[in-house]
């Protein structure tokens, strides 16, 4: 997630990158071929641009609101996913009593399980952004856990699995009683909910021939430009054509950077920051002496 402040006209370009340079090229191509070369047949000042660009920004505005959509969604399940995670830690740590004999032992049923949940929310965040979570898991997990975790398609749903087992036997004990015990198992059902919607919007892309229809018709916008406006514009044709390119071209980028806010990418939700606070505030709650860091944004980028 991008969280610069301000932003420069060249970083604005360069955001838009190659398809930027070639309109450019083919405008001082227009024009060269209309004031030199005398190809008067170029000049189409008839075209209804302003029709055509206000339909296309609407469409593209449109367009851009749902993908915003899709990303704003996106943050809150994750909100979800840390207030539940918080909640979690909290039942479990007041909720799963001891007697002095059996203090030593629910003390490490709780410390088991909170690791256990953030070792949960560092493999979903893995699962999404399709990267093996192996390391992360390294002092969360037991090695023999972990052994049969590689061989699970869904990591994130078997942790959950290896945590209620260990809640069903603290239950099986008398460690805690059913009142709480359902309490704790309504926070998982919350955590699979955020789960399941994460993963709707990772596997449901927005409808390709919306998104590809929207770009065809600002590429064909962009390539009617120079043409429309040679004609009273001359040799300043290339400023005005590229500017208002540069605006449709970046609406279509902007589009395309929001709809898939799990990939990894500089514009996805900050995943690895939210799960580093996950990972700070419930080691806090076990009183670990190791705490991490919070993560740092690298060149105005939040990860």
């Amino acid at each position: 997630m991008i969280v610069a402040q301000s932003a420069r006209l060249g970083g604005l370009a360069r955001y838009v990158g190659r398809p930027l340079a070639l309109l450019f090229a083919f405008d001082v191509a227009v024009v060269v071929a209309y004031v030199f070369a005398g190809w008067q047949w170029l000049s189409v000042p008839d075209v209804p641009l302003s029709l055509f660009g206000g339909v296309l920004g609407v469409l593209a505005g449109f367009r851009n609101a749902s993908a915003y959509a899709r990303w704003w969604e996106a943050r809150t399940i994750w909100g979800g996913v840390v207030n539940s995670s918080r909640t979690f830690a909290r039942q479990v740590l007041t909720m799963i009593v001891a007697t002095q004999a059996t203090a030593s032992r629910v003390d490490e049923i709780r410390r088991k399980l909170v690791l256990l949940q953030i070792a949960y929310v560092h493999a979903l965040r893995d699962q999404l952004r399709g990267l093996p979570p192996w390391d992360e898991l390294t002092g969360l997990v037991a090695d023999d856990e972990i052994a049969r975790l590689r061989t699970q398609k869904n990591v994130p749903l078997a942790i959950q699995q290896i945590i209620a087992v260990h809640l069903t036997q603290a239950y099986r004990l008398d460690y805690i009683d059913s009142r709480r015990w359902s309490n704790i198992d309504r926070t998982l059902a919350t955590l699979m909910d955020c789960q399941g919607a994460s993963e709707r919007i990772k596997n449901t892309p927005m409808p390709r021939q919306y998104d590809a229809f929207i770009r065809y018709f600002i590429t064909v916008f962009c390539l009617l430009l120079p043409l429309a406006m040679v004609d009273n514009l001359g040799l300043f044709t290339p400023v005005g054509s590229t500017f208002v390119g540069f605006m449709f071209l970046a609406l279509d980028r902007i589009g395309r950077d929001l709809e898939a806010p799990f990939e990894n990418l500089p514009h996805d939700i900050s995943l690895t920051a939210i799960s580093r606070t996950i990972d700070i505030n419930l080691k806090q709650m076990l009183a670990e002496e190791e705490i991490p860091e919070p993560v740092a944004s690298i060149d105005g980028v939040l990860w």
